[in-house]
């Protein structure tokens, strides 16, 4: 009983491993109060551009701008575990229902002594027709 329970934990273990999300990119920025990044965003002959700030940083939260796609949304992210980040949809869903390419930002740290944010930025995206050209921040 004892080595079948070990090959079943093994496969199991081996199967979250292969099917968990795998990330293209993974990227860190460190950005100032009101900073603002910018991001285009390229599938196809389609550009788009990403922009977030920060604003406020008080009571361990972090409140973020951001906009996408006329979209214009806020976020408060707390380096807790819960509310750590935001996922950004790249690109419409359409027959890739399960697949959509995706950005994950991810509230990382924030540095008291220089008063930034450190943020991670993972790009989802299994069948390579999303680009990302970080711009410079303003």
């Amino acid at each position: 009983m004892k080595p079948f329970l070990q090959i079943f934990i093994i496969l199991a273990l081996s199967f979250s491993v292969s099917f968990g999300d795998t990330y293209r990119d993974v990227t860190t920025i460190s950005l100032k109060k009101d900073e603002q990044k910018k991001i285009l965003v390229k599938y196809g002959d389609i550009t788009k551009l990403f922009k977030f700030n920060w604003t406020l940083y008080h009571n361990e939260g972090l409140v973020i701008h951001r906009s996408y796609d006329r979209i214009v949304a806020q976020n408060i992210l707390y380096i807790r575990d819960k509310n750590r980040s935001f996922r950004l949809e790249l690109r419409p869903r359409g027959a890739d229902h399960f697949n959509a390419a995706y950005l994950l930002v991810k509230f990382k740290e924030f540095k008291y002594e220089t008063r930034e944010a450190v943020f991670e930025l993972f790009l989802f995206d299994k069948k390579m027709q999303v680009s990302l050209k970080h711009l410079k921040n303003t």
